[in-house]
């Protein structure tokens, strides 16, 4: 019983990190301004996404990982991306850093965060590097401004 109390309270400190990251984010890291009004009025999309490596101590294979997701880069779909590791911020109950790569991306719509996903860069992407990670955890969120 107690490891399920364990494992709920570290989903929870998951949740609550990559909510933080993506509203603070979202409040410093603009995006693009479109000037059609049904662009505009639909909400942009925060992709934020974690990964756990299967050799978590490598330092080659996080450097190799954060490469790829720099590659991501040249999908015009993505208005910005962010590829960070975690901070050594004071030790906190809601603070996970068990992860070892993060990525945070923002699109102008649904439709865009769908379109990245199909893409061949991001295919590509995760042909490549998925051998690397044995978890990732996302949260795609709605800006609401």
């Amino acid at each position: 019983m107690r490891q399920i109390k364990k494992t709920s309270a570290v989903t929870r400190m998951i949740f609550n990190a990559g909510l933080a990251i993506s509203l603070l984010l979202a409040t410093a890291l603009p995006i693009n301004a479109q000037t059609n009004s049904d662009a505009m009025a639909t909400p942009a999309v925060i992709h934020s996404v974690f990964f756990w490596l299967k050799n978590p101590d490598s330092v080659d294979d996080r450097k190799s990982l954060i490469e790829g997701l720099k590659s991501l880069r040249d999908i015009p779909q993505i208005q910005a991306l962010h590829v960070g590791v975690p901070a050594s911020t004071v030790s906190r109950d809601v603070i996970d850093s068990s992860y070892q790569v993060s990525e945070l991306m923002f699109f102008n719509s649904v439709k865009d965060q769908d379109e990245y996903q199909s893409h061949p860069i991001h295919k590509q992407f995760v042909k490549d590097y998925a051998h690397l990670w044995h978890k990732v955890v996302v949260y795609d969120s709605l800006n609401t401004q």
